[in-house]
């Protein structure tokens, strides 16, 4: 599977796991919201201090799968990340990117940008972005 072939369905398909590595080289795994952001399969991870994050900026290996609801299609991305948050971005534009990494991420717009913004402020919000290296899965 190539990259194209999978982009229409991370577009869609917005559950997903993310697994990242451990110091002592185990495997961590959590559910995320995913998407397609700047072409790339991405998700926002609101705790700054959360595992997944900590391990991604000790090795920024990882691998996402996305999955349809019912579990019967998925795609399989591993790569490596590329994180942006408050502490690498400028303010205003760290607020105009998680917007766009939300609505990425969902199929509905939220519905108080200016609450969002704020708790994404509060939660020192990181984006992940992952230049893909291998893709596969099973889309039917």
């Amino acid at each position: 599977m190539n990259y194209h072939e999978a982009l229409p369905f991370l577009t869609r398909n917005h559950k997903g796991v993310i697994s990242t590595n451990r110091p002592d080289g185990s495997t961590h795994s959590s559910i995320v919201v995913c998407g397609i952001y700047s072409d790339k399969p991405a998700f926002v991870s609101v705790y700054p201090k959360s595992q997944k994050i900590l391990n991604l900026r000790r090795n920024p290996k990882c691998t996402l799968v996305s999955v349809t609801g019912d579990w019967r299609n998925y795609v399989v991305v591993e790569g490596l990340v590329s994180l942006t948050d408050y502490g690498n971005t400028d303010k205003e534009i760290m607020r105009t990117r998680l917007r766009e990494a939300y609505m990425s991420c969902s199929d509905t717009p939220h519905p108080n940008w200016d609450e969002y913004d704020k708790a994404m402020v509060r939660q020192e919000a990181t984006i992940v972005i992952i230049e893909p290296t291998r893709m596969y899965g099973l889309l039917r």
